[in-house]
């Protein structure tokens, strides 16, 4: 995005690429479903980001709409889901993608490819990157560094380049797994259910609740239900499940009250209170010893603990937390002692919820410190 940003403003551009080939995490972030965006209020879009005060003018410069309209001037139809995330109607990011590549050739960008950029910083205006032949140095007035987070190193993102930040005296705010799923340990009777989802759940934890689902796994959960509450999950032992947020409180408690007491506590689960095996499941995992009054039933479906032993390890999160501190950049994104570097995207200290706000941000970001570097390249001053 930001090699666009240049590219059209008449700047001759190369794109460096530490992988054989470009946009790995791009692919795999559509390899279930290219989530591009939400469609919702600006307002509650931007609350779902942990510096939102930082990233407005970015996600205002370009968001949701702006997303949208780029994947259609791509050749790419979208759709809008029940929950508002919007998609590719080919769901894939591959076709996307493609289409991009052409379009940054056609605007005479350069792809150098298996190229990694090698440090340090300087303010020189040469730069030294890793090849397969060798240290290369590249001269240009502008460099923009995209350089990921810590997650899913195999794609290119190990975070190694943070060191030679630190080197520079660049302050950065240790890298924390997002999106990530949490470890649990559970006994032997859960392991038939691993692998099975859990649906039309609710967690609670530290006054922040999210509805929806995840996965029963051998060593936790994961999904959407879980990575919404990340920053608070990583902060707690425990999270509050209802198992059954569909049916009011009182309402099941009669429910319970009325049960016969010949009919199985399982059976009766499953056939009024409606839970799936999974969720029978958990229901007396999760609380020990199995309950016998209608008020220790109600807790159990609509209150039990979920016990956190932490999150998963950090290569397996979907995105990371942590990245360049705020105060080291200026509000174009350049680094504030190294005039003409400029940074975006996950390497940056933001993080947000799965739901399209990932994919959003890094190319607002990327949107916003191309424009930025297009400038000063031309203008070698902000205006």
């Amino acid at each position: 995005m930001a090699a666009q940003q240049l590219s059209e403003a008449g700047h001759k551009v190369a794109i460096t690429e530490a992988m054989p080939s470009p946009g790995r995490k791009f692919l795999m972030a559509g390899k279930t479903g290219l989530n591009l965006t939400k469609n919702e209020a600006a307002d509650v879009f931007l609350n779902q980001f942990d510096t939102p005060i930082q990233l407005r003018p970015m996600l205002d410069a370009f968001g949701p709409t702006e997303v949208s309209n780029f994947a259609l001037r791509h050749g790419q139809d979208i759709f809008t889901g029940s929950t508002g995330r919007v998609f590719p109607k080919k769901m894939k990011a591959s076709p996307l993608l493609r289409a991009w590549v052409e379009h940054l050739s056609t605007l005479g960008v350069t792809f150098l490819k298996r190229c990694r950029w090698s440090g340090p910083l300087n303010t020189n205006h040469v730069h030294n990157f890793k090849t397969q032949e060798g240290t290369v140095q590249i001269s240009a007035p502008v460099m923009v560094l995209a350089l990921g987070g810590s997650s899913w190193s195999k794609l290119g993102s190990d975070g190694a380049w943070s060191a030679l930040f630190a080197e520079a005296g660049i302050s950065i705010t240790p890298f924390t797994a997002a999106n990530v799923g949490m470890r649990i340990a559970w006994s032997e009777h859960m392991v038939p259910h691993f692998g099975q989802p859990l649906k039309n759940i609710r967690l609670s934890v530290a006054k922040k609740m999210s509805r929806g689902e995840c996965v029963i796994t051998s060593t936790g959960v994961e999904g959407g239900a879980i990575y919404a509450l990340g920053r608070e999950l990583r902060q707690a032992a425990h999270a509050e499940l209802d198992l059954a947020p569909q049916i009011e409180t009182g309402l099941l408690y009669d429910m319970f009250a009325l049960r016969n007491p010949k009919q199985s506590l399982g059976n009766f689960l499953r056939k009024y209170v409606k839970l799936d095996a999974a969720k029978r499941a958990l229901f007396f995992e999760l609380t020990q010893p199995a309950p016998q009054t209608p008020d220790q039933m109600v807790k159990a479906v609509k209150k039990s603990q979920l016990p956190l032993l932490g999150t998963q390890p950090i290569d397996e999160a979907i995105s990371t937390g942590g990245g360049v501190s705020w105060k080291n950049i200026s509000p174009e994104l350049m680094l504030n002692e190294y005039p003409g570097i400029f940074c975006a995207g996950e390497m940056l200290d933001w993080e947000a919820p799965t739901g399209g706000y990932l994919i959003t941000a890094c190319m607002a970001t990327g949107h916003w410190a191309g424009t930025a570097a297009a400038r000063y390249a031309s203008a070698k001053v902000f205006l």
